[in-house]
């Protein structure tokens, strides 16, 4: 498959004129864009230049507010309401970041629910920042309907995806970052764009038949990690992030990956928690114990360390994007 090479500022520069281009306003198409290459420079490529083209399909058909104002209230001493007017989740994650590192630093520990929001990427981006400022953080969000509830035979419950973040001293913060799925959606759309098949036991068609074909698990449901227990965890999130949130549930959000259908108003729910008044300072001594005692064992390693990796070697050496969705990409450009 032949690629083409672009530098990590070049690909943001790129993304944001697409959405600039396709009814998305300059402040909220940066959010984005930095979100986008941001998971790129992961190697999560499921939630990075792969969105562009559906993105900028849903500002153009009005499925996602390109110019949506996320509206903050305090909605108790240590809890905040978003509001994401059914724009880019990007916006809204980013006003909740910075509210949210003052409040935890006042109260120890603080919550924002947002409402009517959309896809939020990468859970790890948002938990990570929060432990860059010393704080630990905690991500659940809800997604369209993608898995069924274990025994049923119908995709109820989105990918829900759960992200942990913890700061440490003299290291990269840890991050532990997962879809419920047995894989993210977003690797599924990604095969597809490339015509490559999935490993079995990824997911079922529509007939609840075992797919290699990726189309097909688009159209079926994907399998839950852990069976009936990783199940279990699904509706935990879903509860989490869009009943207390007041947000669509994933059967009743429409797809994030196309510009037909209502906005799919999905929620999020982020957590940011300041360790030293709960440990009385002792936090950061004993996580680097627990983690040591991990990395005593021969074949061990820390949850995302390959993640730091490749973010090092895309800022020196860029991201090879497949040729195919580079020329979609410089076509949606072009467009505006």
């Amino acid at each position: 498959m032949s690629t083409v090479n672009l530098s990590l500022d070049a690909l943001r520069a790129l993304a944001e004129a697409i959405l600039v281009a396709n009814d998305t306003g300059t402040a909220n198409a940066a959010a984005v864009a930095t979100a986008l290459v941001a998971a790129e420079a992961d190697g999560q490529q499921g939630h990075g230049a792969s969105r562009i083209p559906s993105y900028a399909a849903q500002a153009q058909s009005g499925k996602v507010d390109g110019h949506a104002t996320p509206i903050l209230t305090r909605a108790g001493p240590a809890a905040l309401a978003i509001d994401a007017g059914h724009g880019f989740a990007y916006p809204a994650l980013d006003l909740a970041y910075e509210a949210l590192c003052d409040l935890a630093a006042e109260c120890g520990i603080a919550a924002a629910a947002i409402t009517r929001s959309h896809h939020s990427g990468v859970a790890g981006y948002q938990v990570e920042r929060l432990a860059a400022r010393g704080l630990i953080g905690l991500f659940l969000c809800n997604t369209p309907q993608a898995i069924a509830p274990w025994g049923g035979n119908r995709a109820l419950f989105g990918t829900n995806p759960i992200a942990f973040a913890a700061p440490r001293a003299d290291s990269p913060p840890l991050v532990i970052d997962m879809s419920l799925s047995k894989v993210a959606r977003g690797k599924i759309n990604v095969a597809a764009q490339r015509n490559e098949s999935i490993p079995e036991g990824w997911a079922v068609d529509s007939d609840g038949v075992p797919t290699t074909d990726p189309e097909a698990a688009m159209q079926g449901s994907l399998l839950p990690m852990g069976d009936a227990k990783g199940a279990q965890l699904v509706l935990m999130v879903e509860i989490l992030a869009a009943a207390l949130t007041a947000s669509n549930f994933g059967y009743e959000a429409s797809s994030f990956f196309t510009g037909a259908g209502d906005p799919p108003g999905v929620g999020q729910f982020l957590i940011a928690i300041d360790p030293q008044p709960f440990s009385a300072g002792a936090f950061a001594g004993r996580l680097e114990a627990l983690l040591a005692a991990v990395l005593e064992q021969p074949g061990t390693r820390l949850p995302g360390a390959q993640r730091v990796t490749r973010r090092i070697e895309a800022e020196r050496s860029g991201v090879d994007l497949p040729q195919a969705l580079y020329e979609q990409l410089l076509a949606l450009r072009a467009q505006g």
